[in-house]
């Protein structure tokens, strides 16, 4: 797919399509006012989903959408992760039938990788971060016939993130939608979420949150192209690693987000944090990290309806009680 042929109007109808292929396998996760601030902040708990975070949307969409038109038995897949990916294409494979190989860090976090297994998947660990460990899928993939299921660059992945946004928009029942933060890996969930949330609702403002210690994709929008940047450990590692020169994340993420925010290490702690003890959700640090965004401009649209999307609530409990402790 080039950068001409991306249509935000397309991307909304192959999600409604996505919708209707996946439905029985997903939850429609509620929306929930803020015990904090009340409903002014709404949180889209993905951290509730099928598999612990929004990834079974994508990754379903996939193989779904595969399995309309050939049969699965002819492919063997390998696909690479950070952990919730992983997890969800282990998750889908198995509903289906198909076989799949996982290609993690060395960084992945334990839970994530103890639950793959779990599938009886097989199991490669390569790379210091995920980009590297996707390099190493996608060699795979050419040298010994793989299909290659990306995380993030695939336009049936990002239609399956953007079933997130017919859910968000059906649940406002027509209440205005001012914001809408996200957080940005390589830009699966904010490309599907945000197409879906333009086409139907164009006024809706939606911000991209990074982590400043990994943050290629939100670097590169700001450059006007794809760059390459330096990764450093983050609590949001399921936002972690490099990203694709040839994603077609970027061209979408060009045309519908319009703020762009970084966070540091310590508001992403602080935020899980507050999602513990002021919201009672435990969620993983990608998921705080967007609610960081939100913080760091909440005075501005304190009068605005802002939803904040948790992604998932695959965190190591050895992590989680070491942050609360």
């Amino acid at each position: 797919m080039t950068e001409d042929s991306i249509s935000i109007s397309d991307i909304a109808f192959n999600s409604s399509e996505a919708r209707e292929r996946i439905g029985a396998e997903i939850f429609e996760t509620p929306l929930i006012p803020s015990l904090k601030q009340g409903s002014k902040l709404l949180f889209k708990a993905e951290n509730f989903q099928n598999t612990g975070s929004f990834k079974i949307r994508g990754a379903l969409s996939k193989l779904t959408a595969l399995a309309k038109a050939k049969d699965l038995d002819a492919f063997k897949f390998i696909t690479a992760s950070s952990g919730n990916h992983g997890i969800a294409c282990s998750k889908a494979a198995s509903i289906l039938g198909a076989s799949l190989t996982v290609v993690l860090p060395e960084t992945v976090a334990k839970v994530k990788l103890e639950r793959i297994k779990s599938f009886g998947v097989d199991v490669v660990i390569q790379g210091e971060e995920s980009g590297q460990a996707e390099l190493y899928a996608q060699k795979m993939s050419k040298e010994e016939g793989y299909y290659y299921i990306s995380p993030y660059n695939d336009s049936e992945v990002i239609a399956g993130q953007g079933t997130i946004g017919l859910e968000i928009l059906e649940q406002m029942k027509g209440r205005s939608l001012d914001n809408l933060f996200i957080s940005i890996g390589g830009g699966g969930l904010i490309s599907g979420i945000s197409a879906v949330i333009k086409h139907h609702s164009p006024a809706t403002k939606i911000w991209g949150v990074s982590a400043i210690n990994s943050c290629t994709l939100a670097d590169s929008i700001k450059a006007g192209r794809m760059i390459e940047t330096k990764h450093f450990e983050t609590l949001a590692d399921g936002c972690a690693g490099g990203v694709d020169e040839d994603t077609i994340t970027f061209s979408i993420t060009k045309q519908t987000i319009d703020e762009l925010l970084w966070c540091e290490e310590n508001e992403i702690e602080k935020c899980f944090r507050d999602m513990a003890f002021e919201e009672h959700q435990i969620v993983e640090g990608s998921a705080a990290l967007a609610l960081a965004g939100y913080e760091k401009v909440c005075e501005d649209i304190s009068d605005q309806t802002s939803v904040v999307l948790l992604c998932g609530a695959n965190i190591d409990v050895d992590l989680t009680k070491k942050l609360l402790s």
